[in-house]
């Protein structure tokens, strides 16, 4: 994040402050580290494309905390009124029509320590990972890169952006996002179709390993380790209808967080309906 990008960050964090005490939430008062608390993550596949059925999720859900992935915004279009109008603010690192990552909160919310970018990342200007502290709890949004090939540049990107992660992970109580790796052959929804392709590579898997033995726990997996629970499903060829998906996305808890974990879901309904991201919103639930 540039000098000008982290001024305009925290311009827009000191703005949203403002509108704090003018809404009501939930969560007025607590600590997520300590509160029973919702919390998801969704990549959106555009936020401005997708801005009714975020607005929709927040009414619906009422999260303590949203990641948001591929928000493909500019930084002045990010819509903060919108998100404070449902009684929500939003930090953003934003890189234009690609890539692009947020955290909403309630407004009520303390949002501290903003870091745009992740140390050792090989493209920082693609702004993939935002990280901050929300209400006591270090919370780091990520999207990581597809990859495209085995074996090209991007692909290597794609390994040392894990590796970037893998050394940050310990420092977080959420990490949550879209990591673009199957942890297993079960998150596929057909591992032959895969073979030789990217989301699959025994070196893209171990690296997601090396993330959570980093200490952080696969929410999802915690409480459903044999069942199918698919996060994104092609646009094309009625993939989703024909239950043909990936589990891509992750919410991934530090001890602390896992040990009070009750629920954790995907919300297919967001899947469906007018203007749907390919990506399905997964939700968390703490005692």
């Amino acid at each position: 994040m540039t000098v000008v990008q982290n001024a305009l960050l925290q311009e827009k964090l000191r703005f949203a402050k403002n509108f704090r005490r003018e809404h009501a939430s939930p969560y007025r008062g607590s600590s997520l580290i300590s509160a029973a608390v919702k919390l998801a993550t969704w990549n959106v596949n555009s936020l401005k494309v997708r801005m009714p059925r975020v607005l929709e999720f927040l009414e619906k859900h009422r999260p303590a905390l949203l990641c948001l992935q591929e928000t493909k915004t500019e930084v002045a279009d990010f819509p903060h009124l919108e998100l404070q109008a449902a009684g929500y603010q939003g930090i953003e690192h934003s890189a234009g029509r690609w890539a692009g990552v947020a955290i909403l909160a309630p407004t009520v919310s303390e949002i501290e320590e903003v870091r745009g970018g992740l140390p050792g990342e090989p493209d920082a200007d693609e702004a993939r990972y935002l990280e901050a502290t929300v209400d006591g709890m270090r919370v780091a949004s990520v999207y990581v890169p597809n990859g495209r090939e085995v074996d090209s540049p991007f692909f290597e990107g794609k390994l040392a952006f894990l590796d970037a992660l893998a050394e940050r992970a310990p420092q977080l109580d959420l990490l949550a996002g879209d990591l673009n790796v199957t942890r297993a052959d079960i998150d596929v929804y057909d591992p032959a179709a895969f073979a030789g392709a990217t989301h699959v590579t025994p070196e893209e898997r171990d690296r997601l390993e090396r993330i959570v033995a980093a200490g952080l726990r696969d929410a999802y997996r915690e409480l459903h380790p044999d069942d199918v629970g698919f996060t994104w499903w092609d646009y094309r060829q009625g993939h989703f209808h024909r239950k043909m998906g990936l589990r891509i996305d992750y919410a991934l808890l530090s001890p602390r967080l896992a040990d009070r974990l009750t629920a954790c879901g995907i919300d297919r309904d967001f899947r469906k309906g007018p203007k749907p991201s390919d990506h399905a919103p997964l939700l968390v639930e703490l005692d």
